[in-house]
């Protein structure tokens, strides 16, 4: 009765694999990846909600995606941290602290996930999702696996025929335009904006395939935190520095502290 209550309730998580020559390198490296996103994140919320002239809807909606990306590595990195500097046998963690961290990563199918019954305990993973929930579970998952499929693949399409849309709309647009100032900023902003989003591409579908071959498991544990890492610490970069008045504005601030200084 006790293990019945123990396995109900109780997780082990598998982490992130290190060599424990590598431990606090990996943790060391991790802690400033999460200190730079979370720095450059809340300096752009608060940057835009000090700034009257960028009280407008464009950098409003802008706060949305480093508030996201706030959300997302929280939900992550500290609870990685601490089972980097953990021995594998002792990383435990709730159910319920299970399916939270999964809502606030990728809890698109949560729903659906937390109806199964479970007869396992491990997570094969470094952070709790959908995919390790569902294994979790000794009923059949082909609803769970149909739904996610046909999620994914409208997912997928949409996104990538909008994005191909609207370059291929620009692409004209420069084209036909002899305005080479115009030319050079929408190729340097299209240009960056377009290699975020191939990461993110690439890294989900090589999460997803990767799902499906458990001797790729540690690569594919790898792709799964850099799935989220990596867009974490561009996004601030690229879209912040890369908005002309965000950018002046930051010089401004930096411009102000060394004259006071």
């Amino acid at each position: 009765m006790e293990n019945r209550t123990y396995n109900d309730h109780v997780l082990l998580l598998e982490g992130l694999k290190v060599t424990q020559q590598s431990t606090y390198a990996a943790f060391t490296l991790l802690l400033i990846i999460y200190i730079f996103i979370m720095v450059a994140n809340i300096g752009l919320i608060v940057l835009i909600s000090m700034e009257r002239s960028l009280h407008q809807p464009m950098y409003i909606l802008f706060c949305n995606l480093p508030l996201n990306d706030i959300v997302g590595a929280t939900a992550m990195i500290p609870r990685l941290l601490w089972d980097i500097l953990t021995a594998a046998p002792e990383r435990y963690i709730t159910y319920i602290e299970c399916v939270i961290q999964a809502f606030f990563l990728v809890g698109i199918l949560l729903g659906l996930t937390i109806r199964l019954s479970r007869c396992r305990s491990n997570i094969f993973n470094p952070y709790c999702d959908n995919p390790s929930l569902f294994k979790l579970s000794c009923e059949s998952v082909l609803i769970n696996n149909i739904y996610g499929f046909a999620f994914t693949v409208v997912l997928f399409v949409s996104s990538i025929g909008s994005i191909s849309l609207t370059y291929l709309k620009i692409a004209i647009v420069c084209l036909s335009s002899k305005n080479s100032s115009l030319n050079s900023k929408a190729l340097t902003t299209c240009s960056t904006h377009l290699l975020v989003y191939l990461i993110v591409i690439g890294f989900g579908v090589t999460i997803i395939i990767l799902h499906r071959f458990p001797k790729y498991a540690e690569l594919g544990q790898m792709c799964s935190v850099l799935f989220l890492v990596i867009p974490n610490c561009l996004n601030p970069i690229i879209y912040g520095l890369q908005t002309k008045e965000i950018k002046q504005r930051i010089f401004r601030m930096f411009h102000r502290a060394k004259v006071a200084a």
